[in-house]
């Protein structure tokens, strides 16, 4: 058990692992899939981690969801529909809903105690988003529910967690499961997916994730940015059918922001957006040594 004034352990490898001090205790249980943390923290505010790695900060929770989902929904050129997988937290969610042309957003995440329990004790990163009228919230596998669904999305967003041993995401991060997603993005149809840590030593699962889009997508673009709060280059992939994001004009991308109202975001802006996808040489050399991931031989996060 956790308590305050003590110090709360991340094991992020078995030779790495980080220390937060705890402020005030605000939760801590077993769901049916994860166990949850969640607590205070003086520089970091409320902190949630689900089986004792870190999943968003209060202080900086709005860097990792704005370029989670903006990336994908200012290259469609007009996106109604979204599929959200995870994001229990409702800040994708809240993100999503900016966009004017979204019409609809089908949230899909397996583990309705943890939902609940972020509209509890982090209110404020889902910011009202669950009551909108455009949501259609479902607690199923999402592996299901993509294998016999016959709606067509614009957009689909992977918010999941890591593929942690026993975890309930091992296969959600494989060829098989992106040809499916494939087969339910419409003609201009964009994925994208949080894909781990992005650092020198640690980003073998963010190589991977790419190399095995490459097998399903004709576009694939990586892209990062510091998370404080995690304290490393976070990763991103953006796998498009049609649009690249590296074709995208700099008058487009700030027409697509004004057009949105997206111009009030904390973090991303339309000088940034291109930014995004410049990555430095060792990730370079290492997406052409990612594994492809398969049923078979998924990866498995083992810290």
């Amino acid at each position: 058990m956790i308590k305050d004034g003590l110090f709360f352990v991340e094991p992020f490898t078995e030779n790495f692992s980080r220390h937060f001090a705890i402020d005030k205790v605000l939760y801590e249980g077993q769901t049916k899939y994860q166990h949850v943390h969640i607590f205070v923290n003086h520089v970091f505010g409320k902190m949630l981690f689900l089986d004792e790695k870190i999943q968003s900060a209060q202080i900086d929770e709005f860097i990792f969801h704005e370029c989670l989902v903006h990336p994908p929904l200012l290259l469609h050129p007009s996106c109604s529909k979204v599929l959200i997988l995870g994001g229990g937290e409702g800040a994708t969610l809240r993100e999503v809903l900016r966009h004017p042309s979204v019409k609809k957003v089908t949230m899909i995440d397996i583990d309705r105690e943890l939902v609940d329990l972020c509209q509890q004790y982090l209110p404020e990163w889902s910011q009202g988003a669950f009551a909108d009228p455009r949501v259609r919230l479902l607690f199923r596998d999402a592996r299901h529910f993509v294998e016999s669904t016959k709606e067509r999305f614009d957009v689909i967003i992977s918010d999941l967690t890591e593929p942690l041993e026993g975890g309930p995401s091992v296969y959600l991060f494989t060829k098989e499961f992106f040809l499916r997603l494939a087969t339910i993005l419409n003609e201009a149809g964009v994925f994208v997916l949080q894909a781990g840590s992005a650092d020198p030593h640690y980003h073998r699962f963010f190589a991977s994730c790419a190399r095995t889009l490459t097998e399903v997508f004709p576009l694939v673009r990586p892209y990062l940015t510091f998370i404080f709060s995690f304290g490393l280059p976070w990763g991103f992939i953006l796998a498009a059918k049609k649009s690249d994001p590296l074709h995208l004009e700099a008058k487009e991308v700030s027409r697509r922001f004004r057009q949105r109202k997206l111009n009030g975001l904390k973090y991303l802006h339309p000088q940034l957006f291109p930014a995004l996808f410049v990555l430095p040489r060792y990730l370079l050399s290492a997406l052409k040594k990612g594994q492809i991931l398969t049923d078979a031989k998924p990866f498995i996060w083992k810290a």
